[in-house]
């Protein structure tokens, strides 16, 4: 309708502030967005209504789920857009057709009606963050655009009951999204240093390496784990009964050999054949000499000393008491507690450039809150596989404080390598992960 009818004014005037009522009764911004572009319409007799907030459309009347690139949603925000270039948002006004670019008026005549109504929506400042639609088929009379201009104040303060803050289309305009962009691009520029995350263990310095010197069975670890030694201290023991079995039947047959020995030496000056025989069977007696000795030395193998003082830095005695071994297994270090360096298994993936004497930083897991300072001294070359199945380049490092952390404890360490734009060490897995799938 284009005009109230006489003797109808009554009857407007409530629908006019029944749909006051339904705008500030609204409890969410779904729920006022559909107000504002459907409740009017019985009164006003528009044939449809946009609602946009900071340029975009939030609702239209009709439609429950809004399609972005629909060609009327697209339409609408590329007129309001030149309404807004030409400095006409504010206040309500008539939206002469005529003031538009072609192609606006060809999209106008095919997806909307002719006559249409700018209702603004303004903030607490008198700013626009929003406005609708508003078209129909027939002119809009003062009258109507008056109440409408009311009606915008009323709506404008719904919405802002629900949503105080301006949107942040409007408090990030063009130009200060162009100035926050310069400025990350600025601060990606910013050098840094690039630093790497790797887990490491405290490990002995000079230790030395106690191996199995037989092949055999391992009765009984006589130390415990990190306990301290002196040099000619029992360390191991290994089951020695068939060694001693061995040593027993080795001396019993170097003592046949040497009686046979003697015997033909007493007959060789009566008896040719016996005199003949003199020197296969001392080269016999040597023979059984020889296995003798290697019987006995293996016996005395059996029993594993300290060669060295320190402590036995091993991880559990129960992981190798009653199982075979071969001649060579690591049995465990011998190592003085005041001398430790670092290994770090750096990943492949992790890996960075890393000079010689860069800077480490440990937290072990037992004390995180303390840092143990250490300096890069080998970097190997080749990686190699670890025992969680990754491959990583081991790095030795040297502690730079005394005393060190304890032998055997684990942490995570963080190296330090050189600077780097920000942009670089931010993206540098991304982008070697990049040429690795792309090749790039």
């Amino acid at each position: 309708m284009n005009a109230p009818m006489t003797g109808s004014a009554e009857r407007f005037f409530a629908q006019f502030l029944d749909l006051e009522r339904l705008a500030r009764a609204a409890r969410t911004l779904d729920q006022l967005a559909y107000s504002l572009v459907n409740d009017g319409q019985a009164l006003f007799g528009f044939r449809h209504a946009a609602l946009l907030i900071a340029g975009k459309v939030r609702a239209v009347t009709g439609v429950s789920m809004i399609e972005p690139n629909a060609p009327f949603v697209a339409f609408v925000e590329h007129a309001v857009a030149e309404v807004f270039k030409q400095g006409r948002s504010a206040p309500a006004t008539v939206l002469p057709m005529e003031a538009f670019g072609t192609a606006v008026r060809e999209d106008w005549q095919s997806l909307s009606a002719p006559h249409v109504f700018w209702l603004p929506l303004l903030d607490h400042h008198g700013e626009v963050f929003g406005g609708i639609w508003l078209a129909r088929d027939t002119p809009w009379s003062p009258p109507e655009q008056v109440l409408l201009a009311q009606l915008g104040d009323t709506y404008s303060h719904a919405w802002l009951a629900l949503q105080p803050r301006r949107p942040w289309r409007l408090r990030f305009t063009r130009k200060r999204q162009v100035l926050l962009a310069a400025t990350v691009l600025l601060g990606l520029l910013i050098p840094v240093r690039q630093s790497v995350l790797a887990p490491a263990q405290v490990v002995p310095l000079g230790g030395r390496v106690v191996a199995a010197p037989l092949d055999g069975v391992i009765a009984e670890f006589l130390v415990k784990p990190n306990q301290a030694v002196k040099s000619g201290d029992l360390l191991v023991r290994f089951e020695s009964t068939t060694l001693k079995a061995q040593a027993d039947v080795a001396e019993r047959a170097l003592g046949v050999a040497e009686a046979e020995l003697k015997a033909n030496a007493q007959r060789a000056f009566a008896d040719a054949e016996s005199n003949s025989k003199i020197d296969l069977l001392a080269a016999r007696v040597e023979q059984k000499r020889a296995e003798r000795n290697y019987a006995e030395q293996l016996l005395k193998r059996s029993e594993v000393r300290a060669e060295r003082d320190g402590i036995a830095v091993f991880a559990d005695a129960e992981r190798w008491t009653g199982k075979p071994i071969q001649t060579g297994e690591r049995l465990m270090d011998i190592a003085d507690p005041g001398q430790a360096e670092l290994r770090i298994e750096l990943a492949v993936g992790d890996a960075i450039a890393l000079a010689t004497d860069a800077e480490v930083a440990l937290f072990l897991d037992s004390d995180p809150l303390q840092r143990y300072a250490a300096r890069v001294e080998r970097v190997a070359y080749e990686a190699q596989p670890t025992p969680s199945g990754q491959l990583a380049y081991r790095v030795d490092a040297a502690f730079t404080e005394s005393p060190p952390p304890r032998i055997g404890l684990r942490g995570t360490a963080k190296l330090f390598g050189q600077r780097a734009p920000l942009a670089l060490y931010l993206l540098r897995r991304p982008l070697a992960g990049l040429r690795q799938s792309v090749g790039l």
